[in-house]
């Protein structure tokens, strides 16, 4: 079975479009979304491209603050602290990485977004919250990885759950979900690393095989027991002449030879992909409810 994140995600989109209609009307505003890009990082551009694009499909105001890779930190406290205190913005995204040799401190940065308007989830308060089961905003990728499974009907609940990656954006947060005494968790969860030794007899340990290492065609036939799910995070630009763009879009799974095994898989692009656009429009949204609670 291919978990189709592109089709997911669209459903998820034309709710909360249905939604954002109905709180528009409501509240005299839209949501709004900040988005911050320092330098011209390709990448980081066709992000935000596709995410302006996603707010204008469900009426979300998208606001984008585009500055040069010297703009200077103290420019970039005294923007993020703008946007805090601006009451048409409800979510705040910081896109990374920030342009190396600079002297931005990625930490600082985050740690300065109002925790009520983290819809990327990173500022340490909402992670503390999430990891204890309080309500919050979860990252987007994770809560995409979350909902994907939901959707498919994966049990989860009592299955191994092995993580490769433990990175603050993915591996953590998600292990953190696949904890919570919830029907969609109650997982028994392992998270591997570069350290790890024997790391595919862990893997092919693994019910759902969760692959987010940041490297491509990582994960082989080899390390995935038959019959497992496997949530393909990774997205990485491998050269090829053959494409009209010089590259190609792979995961962190060698998708020809793993597919054959697995009873589901998610596809490299148009897996995990959309579903972490989705989820940050749907907690942009959670954060418009919030700040309008004596509205609604």
């Amino acid at each position: 079975m291919i978990l189709d994140g592109q089709v997911v995600s669209q459903s998820i989109q034309t709710r909360l479009q249905s939604e954002i209609s109905e709180l528009t009307e409501r509240a005299g505003r839209a949501p709004g979304l900040a988005v911050i890009l320092v330098g011209e990082n390709p990448a980081s551009q066709a992000y935000v491209g596709m995410k302006k694009k996603a707010c204008e499909r469900v009426g979300v105001a998208s606001f984008e603050f585009r500055v040069d890779a010297d703009y200077g930190e103290d420019k970039l406290i005294a923007l993020i602290e703008n946007l805090n205190s601006r009451e048409d913005i409800d979510g705040i995204l910081l896109q990374l990485p920030l342009p190396l040799g600079y002297g931005y401190d990625e930490d600082k940065m985050l740690q300065l977004i109002d925790p009520s308007k983290d819809v990327d989830g990173f500022h340490p308060s909402n992670v503390g919250k999430l990891f204890l089961g309080l309500p919050t905003f979860w990252p987007c990728t994770p809560y995409g990885v979350i909902e994907l499974l939901k959707c498919y009907q994966i049990p989860v609940e009592g299955r191994h759950v092995v993580i490769v990656g433990r990175s603050h954006i993915v591996g953590k947060p998600l292990a953190g979900l696949f904890l919570q005494k919830a029907s969609w968790a109650n997982a028994t969860v392992t998270v591997c690393h570069s350290k790890s030794q024997n790391l595919s007899e862990i893997t092919k340990q693994a019910d759902i095989l969760i692959a987010a290492i940041g490297q491509p065609g990582f994960v082989t036939a080899d390390m995935v027991r038959p019959g497992a799910v496997v949530v393909d995070v990774g997205i990485n630009r491998v050269v090829d002449v053959e494409a009209s763009r010089g590259y190609r879009l792979v995961g962190d799974v060698n998708y020809e030879a793993v597919a054959p095994l697995a009873s589901a898989i998610t596809p490299v692009p148009g897996g995990v992909g959309p579903m972490t656009i989705a989820m940050l429009l749907s907690n942009t949204v959670l954060s418009f409810k919030r700040r309008h609670s004596y509205e609604f």
